[in-house]
This record gives structure tokens, C-alpha cells and sequence, in this order.
């Protein structure tokens, strides 16, 4: 099939992978007209992907000083998980008991897309899709507060998500999401809730914080 993305795509793409493999350190700044010079595109363009990046939390835009990939905090992600776990508990707990048939088909349907963008090795749709997955089901409720209340907790520890998950792990966590749907559509409550507890436990476990000091190099780290 042909290449449909855009060149913001591309560019958007290209400073993922680059931070997901270890080529971009947190801090490295992200001067706008050296990625111009090496995408063969305008800052304007380059801008548009910074942005669509800044709301990913990937990176950091600071006035007057320009973009710079953005340093998470691994307190804060432990933080995170903690209250992730308590949420989503609960949150797991009132879906089963609410469970319709559409709400199982959506979840199944989103953990083959987990499955395939996997397979694909596109780590910036597989964090995506697996982030996702805990803010589909606050929606599928219809509740907006809790998908809201989800959205900024999963964003706040993305970024950590997507450094320091390795494939094996992201796998892992498709193939647990589909064990949860398994316990949902056997209306197995208590299952389900415990499954979810482990997944996010054993999502914060496999992270790999330990890692190699990357380079602060764009045009090196983009090669």
C-alpha cells in the first residue's frame, strides 16, 4: 500500500522512535530549523509536529526557548500507577456489572488494533492503543469524568510508557487486556478486577529505568 502519511506525520514519527529507542535524551533540545534541514520541510510544518508532540507530553515547548524532549519523573509515574490502580479497580468492578454486548465487542475489536500495531512494530500506535484501552472502557460507560480523570493520569506517565517499555512487554500487556475481556465476557467480576490490579502492577514492573545515556545529537540520534 502507499505511503499516505504527511510529512508532519513523518516528522512526528521520526522523533518518537528516536526517544522509544534510547537515540534522544530527556533535556535534548529540538531546534526547529535543524529538523527542517533534515525533514526537507518548512519550520512551519516542524512546528505542527512539535505541537501534535506537546500534547503528547513527548516534549517540553518552554517561551523563548524552544522545544526540548521532556524529562519524566519516575516518583511521579510510581504515583501515577498507584492511583491508577485504586481508579481502575473500581472502575472494572462497575463495568462487568454494566456489561452490554456492544461495550465487549468495542474492547475486543480495540485489542486486535493493540494486536496488529504490534505486530507492526509502530511503537508510537501500539502506546497509544494500549493507553487507550483504560480510557475506552471509562467511555463506553458514558462516563466523561472518568474518562477525563483517566486521560491526564495515562498522559502523565506516557512518556515513561514509551521510553522504557520494551516490545516483549507491550505484547504482554495486549495479551493481558485480552485476558480481562475474556473475564468480562464471562461476567466473572471478581476475575476481571484482579486481572486488571496485575496488569497495571505488572505494566509498572517491567519498565526499564536503567538504560544507556543516549545522545543529545538530533541529526545523529534521527539517522
Amino acid at each position: 500500500m502507499p505511503d499516505t502519511s504527511t510529512p508532519t506525520d513523518q516528522i512526528v514519527e521520526g522523533l518518537t522512535r528516536a526517544i522509544v529507542e534510547h537515540r534522544l535524551q530527556p533535556g535534548a533540545k529540538l531546534a526547529e530549523q535543524k529538523l527542517a534541514d533534515h525533514y526537507g520541510v518548512s519550520r512551519t510544518l516542524v512546528r505542527q509536529a512539535l505541537f501534535q508532540l506537546s500534547q503528547k507530553r513527548l516534549i517540553q515547548m518552554e517561551p523563548a526557548r524552544g522545544a526540548f524532549v521532556a524529562t519524566p519523573s519516575v516518583s511521579e509515574a510510581r504515583q501515577v500507577f498507584g492511583v491508577r490502580r485504586m481508579l481502575e479497580a473500581e472502575m472494572t468492578r462497575a463495568f462487568v456489572r454494566q456489561l452490554q454486548p456492544t461495550w465487549l465487542k468495542s474492547l475486543q475489536e480495540h485489542v486486535a488494533q493493540e494486536r496488529q500495531a504490534i505486530a507492526q512494530d509502530n511503537v508510537s500506535a501500539r502506546t497509544e492503543l494500549l493507553g487507550d484501552f483504560h480510557v475506552r472502557m471509562a467511555e463506553l460507560m458514558d462516563n466523561p469524568v472518568l474518562a477525563d480523570m483517566l486521560n491526564d493520569l495515562i498522559s502523565r506517565c506516557a512518556l515513561i510508557t514509551l521510553m522504557y517499555q520494551s516490545a516483549h512487554a507491550a505484547r504482554h500487556s495486549a495479551d493481558e487486556h485480552a485476558a480481562i475481556v475474556q473475564a468480562m465476557a464471562a461476567r466473572d467480576e471478581n476475575l476481571a478486577v484482579a486481572l486488571m490490579a496485575e496488569h497495571l502492577q505488572h505494566v509498572e514492573d517491567s519498565l526499564m529505568f536503567e538504560r544507556t545515556v543516549p545522545s543529545n545529537d538530533v541529526a545523529q540520534a534521527l539517522r
